[in-house]
C-alpha cells in the first residue's frame, strides 16, 4: 500500500491525543469527514489498532495492538531513528539489539536516506563511554511512570554509599555526561530531588497517581547539572564577582547559583574537587573577583598567582643597565 504524507500525518495527530473526532481530525488535515474514514480504514489494514469509541467523550484513539505494525516515517525521523541506534550507549544489553535493527532499518531505507545515514556516520566519531551502563528495563520502568504520572518507589545508595528507600513523583529522565539521572518530587523530603539512575532499584507495583508539578527552576537540565555538580563537589565557596549574572553563568565550566547584587556584581555559590581546580575556574572568568568564605581559596589562590609570577618574571627579558 502507497504510504501517503497525509496518512503519516493522521498517524502523527492520533499518537498526540486519545479523543479526536472525525470533524476534528478532517479540519486539522484539511480535508473532508469520509475521507478521514477511509484513512483510518487504510491504516486499521496495515495493522495498526485504531478504536472509535461513541459518545460525546468519545473520538479515533490508537490502542495497543496484538503484534507490532510497520512503523510510519518521514525521511527526518528515519534519519533520526538510524543514527539512535547507531549511537546508542550507555544502557546495558541493548548494543547488539540495536546493531540488529538498525541493518533492518537500512535495509528497507530509500537509497536517498541511507546516503544520509552513512554521511552523518562517516563524518562522526564516538567517544566510548566511561560511565556506568543502566539496566534498560530500570530506563523502563521510570519512564512508564513520569508517562502515567504515577509515583515510583526504589532503593537508592547514595554517593556515600549510603541505602535508602525513596517515595518519589518521577518528572523527567535526563541523559547528561555520560549518566543518566532521574528528576523527580521527593514525597518524604517535600522537595525536588536528582536520583541516578544506575543506583536505583525500583520496586512493584508503582503508587498512587498524582498530579505533575512545574519543573524545577523550569528547566530538568539545568537542574541536573547544578545538583548533580554540586553533589560531588569536595570543595565549597562564595565569591563575589564583578561581573554580570549572564556572563559568569556563561563561562562557568557547570551551573552554580548565581546572585545579583547590582548590574555588574554577583555573587556565586562555586565548587570543585579542591581549592586549586576552582581558582583556575575563576581566574579563566577574567574579572575581578573577592573570596567571601573560604581562607583555603584565598590561600590556594596567592600560592597559584605567586607561581604565575615567577614563571612571567622568568621569562622577561633582564631590565636596561
Amino acid at each position: 500500500m502507497q504510504i501517503s504524507a497525509r496518512l503519516l500525518r493522521l498517524l502523527s495527530l492520533l499518537e498526540t491525543r486519545r479523543d479526536w473526532t472525525g470533524a476534528d481530525l478532517a479540519d486539522r488535515l484539511g480535508v473532508t469527514a469520509r475521507t478521514v474514514r477511509t484513512d483510518i480504514g487504510k491504516l486499521r489494514e496495515l495493522g495498526y489498532p485504531v478504536e472509535a469509541a461513541p459518545g460525546v467523550q468519545g473520538g479515533y484513539r490508537l490502542g495497543a495492538g496484538a503484534q507490532l505494525p510497520p512503523l510510519l516515517l518521514d525521511d527526518d525521523e528515519a534519519v533520526a531513528v538510524a543514527v539512535g541506534l547507531r549511537t546508542a550507549a550507555g544502557v546495558a544489553g541493548i548494543g547488539e539489539t540495536s546493531v540488529r535493527a538498525l541493518a533492518k532499518l537500512e535495509q528497507v531505507l530509500p537509497s536517498r536516506l541511507r546516503h544520509r545515514v552513512r554521511a552523518l556516520q562517516a563524518a562522526t566519531v564516538a567517544v566510548p563511554g566511561a560511565g556506568p551502563a543502566v539496566d534498560a528495563d530500570v530506563l523502563t520502568a521510570i519512564a512508564a511512570a513520569i508517562r502515567a504520572s504515577e509515583r515510583l518507589r526504589f532503593d537508592y545508595t547514595s554517593h556515600q554509599r549510603t541505602p535508602s528507600r525513596r517515595d518519589v513523583e518521577p518528572h523527567r529522565l535526563v541523559s547528561w555526561g555520560r549518566r543518566w539521572y532521574l528528576v523527580a518530587w521527593d514525597t518524604v523530603r517535600d522537595d525536588w530531588r536528582t536520583f541516578r539512575v544506575d543506583r536505583m532499584t525500583p520496586k512493584v507495583p508503582n503508587g498512587p497517581r498524582f498530579a505533575p508539578r512545574e519543573p524545577p527552576e523550569g528547566d530538568a537540565a539545568q537542574f541536573v547539572q547544578r545538583s548533580a555538580g554540586a553533589a560531588t563537589w569536595r570543595f565549597h565557596a562564595r565569591v563575589r564577582l564583578h561581573a554580570s549574572v549572564e556572563y559568569v553563568r556563561a563561562r562557568l565550566p557547570i551551573a552554580v547559583d548565581v546572585t545579583p547584587e547590582g548590574p555588574e556584581v554577583c555573587v556565586a555559590e562555586v565548587g570543585s574537587d579542591h581549592a586549586q581546580m576552582l581558582g583556575l575556574y575563576l581566574g579563566l572568568l577574567d574579572v575581578d573577583f573577592e573570596v567571601l568564605d573560604a581562607p583555603e581559596l584565598a590561600e590556594a589562590l596567592a600560592k597559584t598567582g605567586g607561581r604565575f609570577l615567577r614563571a612571567a618574571n622568568a621569562g622577561s627579558p633582564p631590565a636596561p643597565g
